[in-house]
C-alpha cells in the first residue's frame, strides 16, 4: 500500500488546515521544496501536493512553487487544487507532474472529467472530499449537494483509475480514519481508492491494509506527520509489510 505525505500550499508556503477551514491554518515551512526534499530523504515514494489557493478560488495559483518542488526531488508527485481546464492539466504534466487531481469539476462538469480521463488516462485522479457523506467543493467551502458514494460510482464509469477520498470532518483532527467508509467508496466505484483525512497511527494504516482486497491502495498523511504523531519510517514499513 502506498503512503503519500501531503504538502498543502497556501500563498507559497507549506501549511495545514484543520477540517479544511482557512481560518484554522498552521504554517510548517516557508519553502515547500525543502519539505519535499526531507520527505524524499525519509523514504517517500510519492508526494501529494495541493494548491489550497487554487482549490478555493478555482484558478491554479501556486504553479511556480510546484515547479520548485519538482526541480528538487526525483520522486513522482500528484497535484490538485484549481484545475479546471485541459490547458491546466497539460501545463502541469509538461512541468513534470505525474498525476493531476480533479476535484470540484467532477461535480460541476462531469463530462470534462470523462474527456480528461479519455485523453490523459492514468494521469487523471479524482478527489472526492466529503463532509458527513456529502461532497464538498471549492476548497471545501461549499456543498456539492451530492452523495459521495453516488459520485464515486459515476466516476467509476468514466475510466478514472484512482480516487482520493477525503473525510473532511476527520482531516487534521488526528482522530483516526473511517476505514469502513473508505472501503465502501472503493467497492461502490470499482476504482482504486487512496484514503485521506484522519490517518494518525500505524493502526490506521494496518486497518486500511485489511481493505486492500476492496480496492484501498494507499493513504495520505498530513498533520500527523508534521506534528510527529506518527513515525514516517514505521508507517512506510507497515504499509509495505
Amino acid at each position: 500500500m502506498l503512503i503519500l505525505p501531503a504538502i498543502d500550499i497556501r500563498d507559497g508556503k507549506c501549511v495545514r488546515l484543520t477540517q479544511g477551514d482557512f481560518k484554522r491554518e498552521l504554517k510548517y515551512s516557508y519553502y515547500p521544496e525543502e519539505t519535499a526534499i526531507e520527505l524524499e530523504k525519509a523514504g517517500a515514494k510519492f508526494l501529494h501536493v495541493v494548491d489550497l489557493d487554487g482549490a478555493r478560488d478555482g484558478v491554479l495559483t501556486n504553479i511556480f512553487t510546484i515547479k520548485r518542488i519538482l526541480d528538487n526531488v526525483t520522486i513522482p508527485i500528484e497535484v490538485g487544487g484549481g484545475i479546471r481546464t485541459m490547458n491546466d492539466i497539460e501545463n502541469l504534466l509538461e512541468i513534470g507532474v505525474t498525476r493531476v487531481i480533479l476535484g470540484s469539476t467532477a461535480v460541476e462538469d462531469p463530462e470534462f472529467v470523462r474527456d480528461a480521463a479519455e485523453k490523459f488516462e492514468d494521469s487523471i485522479v479524482v478527489g472526492i472530499d466529503a463532509r458527513e457523506g456529502i461532497v464538498a467543493v471549492h476548497g471545501w467551502c461549499d456543498s456539492g449537494e451530492m452523495d459521495a458514494r453516488d459520485l464515486a460510482a459515476q466516476i467509476g464509469d468514466f475510466g478514472v483509475s484512482t480516487i482520493i477520498y477525503t473525510d473532511i470532518a476527520r482531516d487534521g483532527m488526528l482522530g483516526g480514519i473511517n476505514v469502513e467508509l473508505v472501503a465502501k467508496i472503493a467497492k461502490s466505484s470499482g476504482v482504486d481508492v487512496i484514503a485521506s483525512g484522519g490517518v494518525s497511527s500505524i493502526e490506521d494504516i494496518l486497518a486500511l491494509k485489511t481493505k486492500e482486497k476492496n480496492g484501498v491502495v494507499g493513504a495520505i498523511i498530513g498533520k500527523a506527520l508534521y506534528e510527529g504523531v506518527i513515525d514516517f519510517e514505521k508507517a512506510l514499513a507497515a504499509a509495505e509489510d
